[in-house]
């Protein structure tokens, strides 16, 4: 556990669907649950898919997305766990494959090499879902311990709206500390 304030910290990975406008409730039930929490977020998803503002003033930190240089200092403490929500058919058959081209990639390829605790929220189209590459990932990431929970498609209902997401599982997934 990290040394900051006492409470483990959680890293939060933010992928560019359009669930992710819902992610600070996902930060509220970490910080309820007494995670201090940092937010990475794929460059795509900074592009509109969340408001990345409101996301630093929520958990004090600013949000991240590109690469820190050598001599800048570690803006977040290392992981006690890791959140991937909403994680998209990219970012998942990207990181099975152990691409590591963004912050949030090489992010999770370390932590799983790390053996740290990681729970997914994957928010993938049906049609995603069928391709044989993501089966392959899921199956690659679940034998790594990847835990999962349930796959939202992202899909605008007849209402509008988006689906209602069950953030907290994410959270539930993870080991108890």
């Amino acid at each position: 556990m990290t040394e900051q304030a006492g409470k483990p910290f959680l890293y939060v990975v933010v992928c560019a669907a359009g669930i992710a406008a819902g992610v600070s409730k996902l930060i509220t039930a970490a910080q309820e649950r007494d995670w201090e929490v940092g937010v990475i977020a794929t460059p795509v998803a900074m592009g509109g898919f969340f408001d990345s503002g409101a996301v630093a003033a929520q958990t004090g930190r600013p949000v991240r997305s590109a690469w820190r240089t050598p001599v800048e200092p570690r803006p977040f403490p290392p992981p006690d766990a890791v959140v991937v929500a909403p994680a998209t058919f990219n970012t998942l058959n990207k990181w099975a494959a152990g691409i590591a081209d963004t912050l949030a990639l090489g992010t999770l390829c370390e932590a799983a090499g790390l053996r740290v605790p990681i729970a997914v929220l994957p928010c993938v189209a049906d049609a995603l879902a069928a391709h044989p590459a993501y089966r392959d990932s899921l199956r690659r990431l679940r034998g790594m311990g990847i835990r999962f929970g349930d796959v939202y498609t992202g899909d605008v209902g007849p209402d509008g709206g988006r689906p209602d997401v069950a953030w907290e599982r994410a959270l539930d997934l993870l080991p108890p500390r």
